[in-house]
Formats: C-alpha cells, structure tokens, sequence
C-alpha cells in the first residue's frame, strides 16, 4: 500500500509540487528505496483544516506510517530506513555531517544585502570543503554509492544553484569542479528529475524571504 506523504505545494499553484527541500528529500529517500508513496499537496499559505488537524504545527513534510503520521525530515529518514532497509542508504558515520553547514550558509547568503558582511566567503568556504572531501572520495559523499547525505544535500544544492543564480547573478566557481561534477550527477538522477520543483517555483519560494531581508 502506498504511503502517504504530504508536502508543501507550490506558492501560487496549489496544484503543483512545490519548492521544499526537506519534502523532496523525503520523496528522494522514498523513490531511492523504490517504496510507493501518494502525494498531498499543502497550500503553507493557506493550510486547510484537514491538514492542521493532523499537523498541528503545520509543517511539512509529514508522513503517515502504521496509521501513524510523522513529522521532521530526519526523523522521517530515519524511520524509512529502519522500515525499508533495502537498498541501504546509511553513510559511513565519518561522512555523516559532510556539508551539513551549506544550506544555512547560504540562506544567510541568499539574504543579505552587504556584500562585506562575510556571508559569500562563508559559503566558499563550505563550498570548497565540500570540494575537497569529493576529491578525495567520490563521486558521492560516501564513493560510488548514494547515500542519505547525497539526498539530503541534492535540494539544498538546487536551491542554492537557482536562488542565488536568480537574485544575486551568484554561480559556483568553476574552479570547483568536484562539486560541479557532484550537483550535475545528482540532478540527473531519476529519482531528482522525478520530484525536483520548477526552477520558476524556487525563486518564487525565496522571494518573499529574500525581499524581505
């Protein structure tokens, strides 16, 4: 039976999939375990009683498993993987934290408006960290093999890639060709083409964040 999941709909389009990072790397981790799983699109801006009725909180992704709904992209991962250990998608725990620190660096990044305030070199610098540790074991984080930390980072990497490319005309550098080799490897995967939002949803997503900055 197929699971279901829901997750945030598209600002705009409630009928569309929307821009979370941490819903796709829910449906990322499901696809990957070849688990089926039923979408439910959630209007965040106006979330309909169904929903808060069994989300007080109100946030996404959430998850029914055993007739039970969960919520928090970690705890859901960790659960799937106990439920579906089949294909493992554990790292080795050395790599477990690699990159864990680009999302926020560049949120804070995406944010900004003074280009002296050190939010870019912050973000190089975990940029360039990330670069190194594919030197040394990729073309994943973990080698050959995808893991939860690629499907964690694959969204947040997106995000990056359209959002800054969009408000602030910002690309990585080419001279990290690691990383480039590892964002073009990740949005090739069929499992990403499947659940990726639009490139025009994400920046509608960061707008009013940015904007409002």
């Amino acid at each position: 039976m197929a699971l279901e999941i829901c997750v945030k709909a598209a600002a705009g389009a409630p009928d569309v999939l929307g821009d979370c990072p941490f819903c796709q790397r829910v449906m990322l981790t499901l696809e990957e375990k070849k688990v089926p799983y039923k979408t439910r699109l959630v209007n965040l801006s106006d979330k309909p009683q169904w929903f808060l009725e069994i989300s007080p909180e109100g946030k996404v992704p959430l998850i029914k498993i055993d007739d039970k709904w969960v919520a928090d992209s970690d705890v859901i991962v960790g659960i799937l993987e106990e439920k579906y250990p089949e294909p493992s998608l554990t790292p080795p725990p050395q790599f477990a934290s690699v990159g864990s620190k680009i999302f926020i660096s560049f949120v804070k990044f995406v944010k900004s408006k003074d280009p002296s305030d050190g939010t870019e070199q912050a973000l190089l610098d975990e940029l360039k960290a990330l670069d190194e540790h594919l030197k040394a074991h990729g073309p994943y984080i973990a080698g050959e093999k995808i893991t939860a930390v690629d499907l964690s980072l694959a969204p947040k990497l997106f995000h990056l890639e359209v959002a800054l490319g969009h408000f602030k005309k910002w690309t990585i550098p080419e001279s990290l060709t690691h990383v480039h080799s590892y964002t073009k490897l990740l949005f090739s995967c069929e499992s990403f083409v499947k659940t990726k939002p639009t490139k025009e949803h994400v920046v509608a997503g960061w707008a009013p964040k940015v904007n409002a900055a």
